[in-house]
């Protein structure tokens, strides 16, 4: 791993978009998905930091290996891992979130609710480039798929939700039909990335 502190400072600033004094409201979903937009942008503009065990395809599944989360559940942080032709099921998220392009490029496309029972109405497909960075909200309408834009290597992207977004029930879609079904993703891995051991730049520090 070769620059961590790049991370470390991305979760530190992120967990101070939550801090209000006593009394005070909690921050609206309109102004963490602004300000939380903005530090993602700049983690990913710059590929230096995400380790090789969160940057690993699999060969038939896409996956999703959670960097951190929030000891109060209140975020969680994953590396997205596309290898080519991989995508998602139509599915929903029931939180906010905020998907940044750090290699390679995304294609997604939303869809609306019509009615129970209705076939799911299709929007436009739209393509993310490294460093753009999209938003979602169920306010305004989360259901989408994703897949990988190219057709030759992997795309890797970093997501930040707005709950442990592994342990909660979302949905999957049938878009033809409009079903749905709940779902639990999980993650791919059983193990976070160790951003947090700085022995080595306090070991650096001594021997000087």
């Amino acid at each position: 791993m070769k620059n961590p502190q790049r991370f470390r400072t991305f979760v530190a600033d992120f967990t101070r978009l939550f801090e209000a004094g006593p009394g005070a409201p909690a921050p609206s979903e309109d102004w963490l998905l602004e300000r939380g937009s903005r530090l993602l942008a700049r983690l990913i503009g710059s590929d230096d930091w995400l380790p090789e065990e969160a940057a690993r395809p699999h060969a038939k599944y896409y996956q999703q290996y959670l960097l951190h989360c929030d000891p109060l559940e209140r975020f969680s942080v994953v590396s997205f891992v596309w290898g080519p032709g991989q995508r998602t099921p139509v599915h929903d998220h029931c939180t906010w979130g905020m998907v940044g392009v750090l290699r390679g490029a995304e294609q997604t496309r939303r869809f609306a609710r019509a009615g129970k029972g209705e076939p799911l109405i299709a929007g436009d497909s739209y393509r993310l480039e490294a460093g753009q960075v999209d938003l979602l909200s169920p306010r305004e309408g989360d259901i989408h798929e994703v897949s990988n834009a190219l057709a030759d290597r992997p795309s890797i992207s970093i997501h930040v939700y707005g709950a442990n977004i592994g342990g909660m029930s979302r949905h999957v879609y049938e878009p033809e039909t409009g079903i749905e079904k709940p779902f639990v993703s999980g993650y791919s891995s059983t193990h976070l990335p160790n951003f947090w051991d700085r022995s080595e730049e306090v070991r650096a520090a001594l021997a000087r």
